[in-house]
Protein backbone atom coordinates (compact mmCIF):
# COMPACT_ATOMS: atom_id res chain seq x y z
CA UNK A 1 0.00 0.00 0.00
CA UNK A 2 1.49 3.60 -1.47
CA UNK A 3 2.42 6.10 1.51
CA UNK A 4 -0.26 8.49 1.85
CA UNK A 5 0.70 12.60 2.13
CA UNK A 6 -1.36 15.52 2.79
CA UNK A 7 -1.48 18.45 1.08
CA UNK A 8 -2.07 21.68 2.86
CA UNK A 9 -2.56 23.74 -0.16
CA UNK A 10 -3.27 23.66 -3.62
CA UNK A 11 -0.19 22.43 -5.78
CA UNK A 12 0.89 23.07 -9.42
CA UNK A 13 -0.71 20.12 -11.84
CA UNK A 14 2.69 18.70 -12.38
CA UNK A 15 3.85 18.60 -9.06
CA UNK A 16 0.26 16.65 -7.92
CA UNK A 17 0.72 14.34 -11.25
CA UNK A 18 4.52 13.05 -10.24
CA UNK A 19 3.56 12.83 -6.47
CA UNK A 20 0.30 10.77 -7.55
CA UNK A 21 2.21 8.60 -9.51
CA UNK A 22 3.94 7.29 -6.11
CA UNK A 23 2.21 7.89 -3.20
CA UNK A 24 -1.89 8.60 -2.62
CA UNK A 25 -2.52 12.50 -1.81
CA UNK A 26 -4.97 13.53 0.43
CA UNK A 27 -6.19 17.30 0.44
CA UNK A 28 -6.39 18.70 3.88
CA UNK A 29 -9.51 19.73 5.84
CA UNK A 30 -8.70 21.72 8.66
CA UNK A 31 -12.00 22.15 9.54
CA UNK A 32 -12.21 18.30 10.49
CA UNK A 33 -9.52 18.86 12.93
CA UNK A 34 -6.41 16.62 13.88
CA UNK A 35 -5.60 14.19 11.16
CA UNK A 36 -3.69 11.74 12.53
CA UNK A 37 -1.55 9.18 10.53
CA UNK A 38 0.20 11.63 8.24
CA UNK A 39 4.23 11.42 8.25
CA UNK A 40 4.64 13.54 5.18
CA UNK A 41 2.95 16.75 4.14
CA UNK A 42 3.24 19.11 1.17
CA UNK A 43 2.82 22.79 0.86
CA UNK A 44 3.39 25.77 -1.47
CA UNK A 45 6.22 28.79 -0.17
CA UNK A 46 3.61 31.29 -0.25
CA UNK A 47 1.32 29.47 1.69
CA UNK A 48 3.85 28.14 4.00
CA UNK A 49 2.65 26.19 7.60
CA UNK A 50 1.95 27.22 10.78
CA UNK A 51 2.35 25.73 14.46
CA UNK A 52 -1.56 25.68 14.45
CA UNK A 53 -1.16 23.27 11.46
CA UNK A 54 1.50 21.15 13.48
CA UNK A 55 -0.65 20.97 15.85
CA UNK A 56 -3.26 19.32 14.10
CA UNK A 57 -0.96 16.79 12.31
CA UNK A 58 0.84 14.47 15.47
CA UNK A 59 2.51 12.24 13.18
CA UNK A 60 4.08 14.33 10.92
CA UNK A 61 7.63 14.45 10.05
CA UNK A 62 8.13 16.16 7.08
CA UNK A 63 7.38 18.95 5.92
CA UNK A 64 7.80 19.95 1.94
CA UNK A 65 7.76 23.24 0.78
CA UNK A 66 7.56 24.21 -2.57
CA UNK A 67 9.76 27.54 -3.07
CA UNK A 68 12.97 28.85 -1.92
CA UNK A 69 11.16 31.49 0.72
CA UNK A 70 10.24 29.90 4.18
CA UNK A 71 9.40 32.87 6.05
CA UNK A 72 5.99 31.56 6.24
CA UNK A 73 6.96 28.44 7.79
CA UNK A 74 7.06 28.37 11.18
CA UNK A 75 10.92 27.00 11.63
CA UNK A 76 11.28 26.62 15.16
CA UNK A 77 7.84 25.05 15.83
CA UNK A 78 8.67 22.65 13.19
CA UNK A 79 11.92 21.64 15.00
CA UNK A 80 10.20 21.64 18.42
CA UNK A 81 8.04 19.26 16.77
CA UNK A 82 10.59 16.94 15.70
CA UNK A 83 9.23 17.93 11.82
CA UNK A 84 12.21 18.50 9.12
CA UNK A 85 11.77 20.88 6.66
CA UNK A 86 12.45 19.86 2.43
CA UNK A 87 11.99 23.26 0.38
CA UNK A 88 13.56 23.91 -3.04
CA UNK A 89 16.51 26.07 -3.10
CA UNK A 90 19.07 26.54 -5.36
CA UNK A 91 17.04 25.14 -8.28
CA UNK A 92 15.60 28.24 -9.31
CA UNK A 93 18.26 30.58 -9.08
CA UNK A 94 19.54 31.03 -13.08
CA UNK A 95 16.39 30.92 -14.09
CA UNK A 96 14.56 33.79 -11.44
CA UNK A 97 18.20 35.75 -12.56
CA UNK A 98 17.19 35.85 -16.24
CA UNK A 99 13.67 36.42 -15.31
CA UNK A 100 14.49 39.68 -13.04
CA UNK A 101 17.14 40.63 -16.22
CA UNK A 102 14.07 40.48 -18.62
CA UNK A 103 11.65 42.82 -16.36
CA UNK A 104 14.70 45.22 -16.24
CA UNK A 105 14.81 45.28 -19.91
CA UNK A 106 10.49 45.15 -20.33
CA UNK A 107 10.86 48.02 -18.14
CA UNK A 108 12.89 50.14 -19.16
CA UNK A 109 13.02 49.89 -22.86
CA UNK A 110 8.76 49.57 -22.51
CA UNK A 111 8.77 46.11 -24.58
CA UNK A 112 5.18 45.12 -23.20
CA UNK A 113 3.94 48.51 -24.16
CA UNK A 114 5.60 48.38 -27.30
CA UNK A 115 3.57 44.75 -27.89
CA UNK A 116 0.38 47.08 -26.45
CA UNK A 117 1.25 49.96 -29.23
CA UNK A 118 1.42 47.69 -32.27
CA UNK A 119 -1.34 45.26 -32.01
CA UNK A 120 -3.84 48.20 -31.22
CA UNK A 121 -2.68 49.56 -34.76
CA UNK A 122 -1.17 52.76 -33.35
CA UNK A 123 1.84 52.37 -35.39
CA UNK A 124 0.74 53.88 -38.55
CA UNK A 125 -0.46 57.03 -36.74
CA UNK A 126 2.05 57.58 -33.38
CA UNK A 127 5.23 57.21 -32.66
CA UNK A 128 6.42 55.25 -30.23
CA UNK A 129 7.51 56.78 -26.96
CA UNK A 130 11.13 56.68 -25.81
CA UNK A 131 12.76 54.06 -23.65
CA UNK A 132 15.57 54.21 -21.21
CA UNK A 133 19.04 52.76 -22.02
CA UNK A 134 20.43 50.24 -19.69
CA UNK A 135 24.34 49.93 -21.08
CA UNK A 136 26.82 51.46 -18.51
CA UNK A 137 24.10 52.17 -16.02
CA UNK A 138 23.87 51.49 -12.48
CA UNK A 139 22.36 48.13 -11.16
CA UNK A 140 21.52 48.34 -7.91
CA UNK A 141 21.08 44.77 -6.37
CA UNK A 142 18.95 44.36 -2.89
CA UNK A 143 20.29 41.39 -1.07
CA UNK A 144 22.98 39.01 -2.56
CA UNK A 145 22.52 35.59 -2.06
CA UNK A 146 22.47 33.07 -4.51
CA UNK A 147 19.94 34.61 -6.57
CA UNK A 148 21.14 38.29 -6.04
CA UNK A 149 24.21 37.61 -7.34
CA UNK A 150 23.57 35.58 -10.47
CA UNK A 151 21.67 39.09 -11.09
CA UNK A 152 24.78 40.98 -10.38
CA UNK A 153 26.90 38.81 -12.33
CA UNK A 154 23.97 39.34 -15.19
CA UNK A 155 24.67 43.19 -14.97
CA UNK A 156 27.63 43.09 -15.02
CA UNK A 157 28.25 40.66 -18.04
CA UNK A 158 25.56 43.89 -20.04
CA UNK A 159 28.24 46.39 -18.75
CA UNK A 160 26.56 48.29 -16.04
CA UNK A 161 28.27 49.29 -13.09
CA UNK A 162 27.22 46.95 -10.53
CA UNK A 163 26.78 47.63 -6.50
CA UNK A 164 24.58 45.96 -3.63
CA UNK A 165 23.20 46.04 -0.05
CA UNK A 166 22.29 43.48 2.24
CA UNK A 167 22.12 42.39 5.99
CA UNK A 168 26.35 42.95 6.01
CA UNK A 169 29.06 42.96 3.93
CA UNK A 170 30.29 40.03 1.77
CA UNK A 171 34.25 40.70 1.70
CA UNK A 172 34.13 37.85 -1.02
CA UNK A 173 32.19 39.43 -3.66
CA UNK A 174 33.72 41.81 -6.55
CA UNK A 175 30.94 44.43 -6.62
CA UNK A 176 30.85 47.45 -3.85
CA UNK A 177 29.13 47.02 -1.02
CA UNK A 178 26.47 50.04 0.39
CA UNK A 179 25.39 49.57 3.55
CA UNK A 180 22.35 51.44 3.09
CA UNK A 181 19.27 50.86 0.86
CA UNK A 182 18.37 54.62 0.58
CA UNK A 183 22.41 55.71 -0.36
CA UNK A 184 22.10 52.54 -2.99
CA UNK A 185 18.86 53.68 -4.85
CA UNK A 186 20.26 57.26 -5.44
CA UNK A 187 23.53 56.04 -7.24
CA UNK A 188 21.20 53.47 -9.23
CA UNK A 189 19.26 53.98 -12.30
CA UNK A 190 18.02 50.33 -11.88
CA UNK A 191 17.32 48.55 -8.08
CA UNK A 192 16.52 44.88 -8.66
CA UNK A 193 15.25 43.31 -5.38
CA UNK A 194 16.32 39.95 -4.11
CA UNK A 195 16.05 39.74 -1.02
CA UNK A 196 14.60 37.32 1.27
CA UNK A 197 11.32 38.66 2.47
CA UNK A 198 10.72 38.69 6.91
CA UNK A 199 10.55 41.12 9.62
CA UNK A 200 13.76 42.88 8.61
CA UNK A 201 12.62 43.32 5.21
CA UNK A 202 9.16 44.53 5.20
CA UNK A 203 8.31 46.92 3.22
CA UNK A 204 12.40 48.20 3.01
CA UNK A 205 11.29 49.90 -0.28
CA UNK A 206 9.29 52.94 0.87
CA UNK A 207 8.66 56.55 -0.67
CA UNK A 208 11.81 57.11 0.44
CA UNK A 209 13.94 54.36 -1.40
CA UNK A 210 11.60 55.50 -4.20
CA UNK A 211 11.96 59.04 -4.13
CA UNK A 212 15.99 58.33 -4.02
CA UNK A 213 15.71 55.89 -6.96
CA UNK A 214 14.03 58.83 -8.65
CA UNK A 215 12.19 59.72 -11.97
CA UNK A 216 14.48 58.12 -14.28
CA UNK A 217 14.97 55.17 -12.16
CA UNK A 218 13.59 51.39 -12.81
CA UNK A 219 12.21 49.10 -10.10
CA UNK A 220 12.50 45.35 -10.79
CA UNK A 221 11.00 42.96 -7.51
CA UNK A 222 11.45 39.18 -7.97
CA UNK A 223 11.83 38.92 -4.55
CA UNK A 224 8.40 39.57 -2.82
CA UNK A 225 5.91 41.62 -2.63
CA UNK A 226 6.01 42.83 1.15
CA UNK A 227 9.35 44.22 0.64
CA UNK A 228 7.63 46.74 -1.10
CA UNK A 229 5.41 49.61 0.33
CA UNK A 230 3.05 49.02 -2.42
CA UNK A 231 0.64 52.14 -1.56
CA UNK A 232 4.33 54.27 -1.94
CA UNK A 233 5.30 52.72 -5.51
CA UNK A 234 1.85 52.98 -6.62
CA UNK A 235 2.00 56.52 -6.20
CA UNK A 236 5.52 56.94 -7.30
CA UNK A 237 4.66 55.26 -11.08
CA UNK A 238 1.13 57.06 -11.09
CA UNK A 239 3.14 60.54 -10.22
CA UNK A 240 5.88 59.26 -12.45
CA UNK A 241 7.96 59.58 -9.70
CA UNK A 242 10.15 56.61 -10.67
CA UNK A 243 9.94 55.65 -14.52
CA UNK A 244 9.08 52.43 -14.34
CA UNK A 245 8.95 48.88 -12.45
CA UNK A 246 8.98 45.38 -13.99
CA UNK A 247 6.77 43.27 -10.54
CA UNK A 248 7.08 39.41 -10.30
CA UNK A 249 5.14 39.47 -6.89
CA UNK A 250 2.72 41.64 -5.01
CA UNK A 251 1.20 42.39 -1.46
CA UNK A 252 -1.81 40.19 -2.15
CA UNK A 253 -1.52 37.10 -5.52
CA UNK A 254 -3.24 36.91 -7.25
CA UNK A 255 -6.05 39.53 -6.47
CA UNK A 256 -3.17 42.63 -7.23
CA UNK A 257 -4.30 46.05 -6.64
CA UNK A 258 -6.19 47.16 -9.74
CA UNK A 259 -4.26 50.47 -9.90
CA UNK A 260 -1.47 48.60 -11.16
CA UNK A 261 -3.87 47.49 -14.27
CA UNK A 262 -4.10 51.24 -15.55
CA UNK A 263 -0.58 51.82 -15.41
CA UNK A 264 1.33 51.41 -18.78
CA UNK A 265 4.81 52.10 -16.90
CA UNK A 266 4.55 48.44 -14.95
CA UNK A 267 5.30 45.40 -16.22
CA UNK A 268 3.30 42.61 -14.69
CA UNK A 269 4.07 39.22 -14.29
CA UNK A 270 2.15 36.53 -12.31
CA UNK A 271 4.38 35.14 -10.10
CA UNK A 272 6.40 33.60 -12.58
CA UNK A 273 9.99 34.37 -12.28
CA UNK A 274 10.88 30.28 -11.79
CA UNK A 275 8.45 28.44 -14.44
CA UNK A 276 10.57 27.06 -16.70
CA UNK A 277 10.21 23.58 -18.29
CA UNK A 278 14.07 22.94 -16.87
CA UNK A 279 13.21 24.58 -13.46
CA UNK A 280 9.69 22.73 -13.30
CA UNK A 281 11.66 19.04 -13.82
CA UNK A 282 14.53 20.51 -11.59
CA UNK A 283 12.11 21.24 -8.91
CA UNK A 284 10.17 18.23 -8.71
CA UNK A 285 12.71 15.90 -9.05
CA UNK A 286 14.53 17.61 -5.89
CA UNK A 287 11.27 17.04 -4.29
CA UNK A 288 10.46 13.26 -5.17
CA UNK A 289 14.54 13.00 -3.59
CA UNK A 290 14.08 14.85 -0.58
CA UNK A 291 10.80 12.77 0.34
CA UNK A 292 12.53 9.11 -1.00
CA UNK A 293 15.47 10.04 1.21
CA UNK A 294 13.62 10.96 4.27
CA UNK A 295 11.35 8.07 3.75
CA UNK A 296 14.64 6.24 3.57
CA UNK A 297 16.60 7.73 6.48
CA UNK A 298 19.12 9.28 4.47
CA UNK A 299 20.31 12.70 4.80
CA UNK A 300 18.64 15.48 3.21
CA UNK A 301 18.84 19.57 3.38
CA UNK A 302 16.30 20.12 6.58
CA UNK A 303 15.37 23.61 7.27
CA UNK A 304 14.34 23.25 10.74
CA UNK A 305 17.87 21.59 11.94
CA UNK A 306 19.00 24.13 14.63
CA UNK A 307 15.83 26.42 14.14
CA UNK A 308 14.48 26.12 18.03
Amino acid sequence: MTEAILLLSAIPADLRAALAERFTLVDDKPAEGPRPGFRIAVTMAVQGAADTQFARLPDLRLLVSQGAGLERVDLPAAARRGIAVAYTPDVMTEDVADAAIGLMYAAARRVAEADRFVRAGRWATERMGLGLSLHRKAAGIVGLGKIGQAIARRCAGLGMDVAWTGPRAKPDQPWPFIPDIRALAERSDVLILAMAAGAGTDRIVDATVLAALGPRGVLVNIARGSVVDEAALLDALERRAIAAAGLDVFAREPGLDARFLALDNVVLAPHSASLTVETRAALIARILSDIEAFRGGQPFLDAAAGAV
